[in-house]
């Protein structure tokens, strides 16, 4: 056991010396450039990274481009914002999912690579899975939202007095909605309820809890709820003050409200 330690030990400092070299080597062959060329002369740094607080490059954010949605219609829309107010509503300990900006995030996610299935098998066969299984369907995420909530709404339809579900009052939501998380509502179009439902209750959870540069947690609102500092930089003077409450307010990818561009 000593020798094989050993061994990784020698083993990776050998590798950190070599990448060194490297970045050494390649810092001294690196052509000068001249005036009016991208770039600028190469420098050598010893002892500390040349790093200036709020002097990166700004991250891009997802709803800078187009604040409107792009994959839900407004049918789709007004189901999305009903559901997710019951599931996360607005109340005086925090915002709610609506307010939070979460139909933006799952909007994007479904327009993207999330809703493609890029991560997902979708070949066959499609038998009916278990729980510790995960997601087992045909549909892509996208398709699946697509494909449950007409579904849903037209079950509203049949069993409320033709209300889709957005219309319907409250407490009749929570009881579809229910219905849906325990797989007692069955779906026509090959929906499965209960894996839909876990995916909406999921995929909102994400938004309500991301960073805010991909649509939701407005303000860092859920951040702020939890007490969460969010992406800081570090720590270092926090570490021995054991037992005292963080008071610094919480920091996105995109830095907070003094943030600057270089």
């Amino acid at each position: 056991m000593a020798k094989v330690t050993l061994d990784r030990r020698r083993f990776m400092i050998g590798s950190a010396v070599a990448g060194a070299a490297g970045v050494v080597g390649a810092i001294k062959a690196a052509p000068a450039l001249h005036d009016g060329e991208l770039g600028a002369q190469p420098a050598t740094y010893r002892g500390a990274v040349p790093w200036q607080e709020g002097a990166a490059d700004s991250p891009p954010a997802i709803a800078d481009s187009n604040p409107g949605l792009i994959f839900f219609t407004p049918v789709e829309a007004a189901f999305i914002d009903a559901a997710l107010a019951r599931l996360i509503p607005d109340d005086e300990v925090g915002p709610g999912a609506v307010e939070a900006n979460v139909p933006f995030f799952l909007d994007r996610q479904l327009a993207g690579r999330f809703g493609q299935g890029d991560h997902y098998y979708l070949g066959g066969p499609w038998p009916k899975g278990t729980p510790e299984q995960g997601y087992q369907s045909r549909f892509t995420p996208a398709q699946l939202y697509r494909a449950a909530i007409a579904a849903i709404d037209r079950h509203a339809t049949a069993n409320f007095n033709g209300a889709s579900f957005a219309n319907l009052s409250p407490d009749d939501q929570d009881q579809l909605l229910k219905g849906l998380e325990s797989g007692s509502i069955q779906l026509d179009g090959g929906v499965d309820s209960k894996s839909f439902f876990m995916m909406l209750l999921q995929n909102t959870k994400e938004g309500y809890f991301s960073d805010p540069i991909y649509g939701g947690n407005k303000d860092m609102g859920a951040w702020k709820m939890i007490g969460f500092p969010g992406a800081r930089y570090d720590y270092k003077e926090w570490v021995t003050r054991h037992g005292e409450p963080f008071t610094l307010p919480p920091v996105g990818f995109k830095g907070r409200p003094g943030w600057r561009e270089a």
